[in-house]
């Protein structure tokens, strides 16, 4: 990227956020911070008003507006490609607000970029076999509002039904982040009738209602923080080595992070050797055993045996 492209993506960084620190800058643009200082200081002489708070970052003073912004066709592509994804995994709320936004870009796209993108539009495809509609009892339209709750800090309260039991209750809590797992969003969130963080899908809400009560944010942990503690291994996790066949390890590549992968050697004669760390050898043993006439199991012992057991009893039922 030559340095005139860069400063008018800078630009647009800064308008983007109300606040840009310079690392986010250096890091972006694989640039030293003595080069952002220097790119910020020729937009200032241009004629933009950059702000600085030290120890804190850039801002753009209030009321400067940058003209309409222009689109590549490779930008556009992947903005039509992100409208399909939401299409497909976003909740009825996200999807209505997205569809909105779209329509906005659009309208100040070039000509040329319109052709472009309707050209594509029956090309790109976004498949969920994991795909449930909505249904009167679980309108699935919640994701908008519990944003707005993350984002401002606001307790909410909800009736959830549990999906292990059925039973349904309403919870108050202070809603901490969303993530998308194996066809379902999830909201993390402290609940304050357990006294504990929860993990609740969000198409299992019935009613939702944001309150007006805001939570200190600071009393708990993080979405990040949540997710790594959930992936980390008791101290009696077992070790885990299995030898794929070339064939094997392929399935393999596109599901191993989700059970404890560690490290991986390809061997001479073209197998892979995986290791795992696992809680569960019953878990872990049912994951595997689709793929076993492609692996072989080098430890531990219990996987072997429960690999051994569970086959026996397909055969005996069977025969």
């Amino acid at each position: 990227m030559n340095r005139i492209d860069r400063l008018n993506a800078i630009l647009i960084q800064l308008q983007s956020k109300k606040i840009v620190r310079a690392a986010e800058i250096s890091e972006r643009f694989n640039i030293s911070l003595r080069t952002v200082y220097r790119d910020v200081k020729a937009l200032q002489e241009s004629g933009v008003p950059i702000g600085a708070e030290a120890g804190t970052g850039y801002y753009i003073v209030e009321g400067y507006h940058l003209p309409p912004v222009m689109f590549s066709k490779e930008e556009a592509a992947a903005l039509l490609t992100g409208e399909k994804i939401m299409a497909t995994f976003g909740d009825k709320s996200t999807q209505t607000q997205f569809t909105n936004a779209m329509q906005k870009i659009r309208a100040v796209l070039r000509g040329s970029e319109k052709d472009f993108l309707e050209s594509l539009e029956e090309n790109i495809a976004v498949l969920n076999r994991n795909f449930q509609p909505a249904t009167p009892e679980f309108p699935n339209r919640f994701l908008s509002e519990i944003q707005y709750a993350i984002a401002h800090r606001r307790i909410t309260t909800m009736h959830y039904v549990a999906t292990y039991n059925n039973s349904s209750n309403t919870r108050e809590i202070a809603p901490i982040g969303v993530f998308y797992l194996s066809g379902s969003w999830h909201l993390i969130a402290y609940c304050l009738l357990r006294n504990d963080y929860r993990d609740f899908r969000i198409d299992r809400i019935k009613q939702l209602t944001v309150t007006d009560k805001n939570f200190n944010k600071d009393k708990y942990i993080s979405l990040q923080t949540y997710i790594s503690k959930q992936h980390q291994m008791p101290d009696d996790a077992f070790l885990i080595k299995v030898r794929f066949s070339s064939r094997g390890a392929q399935y393999m590549r596109n599901q191993k992070q989700y059970y404890g992968f560690i490290d991986e050697t390809i061997l001479e004669n073209g197998e892979v050797e995986m290791q795992f760390l696992h809680s569960s050898i019953e878990y872990f043993g049912r994951w595997i055993l689709p793929w076993m006439t492609e692996a072989t199991v080098i430890q531990p012992q219990k996987l072997m045996h429960f690999i051994r057991d569970i086959t026996l009893q397909i055969n005996q039922q069977y025969q």
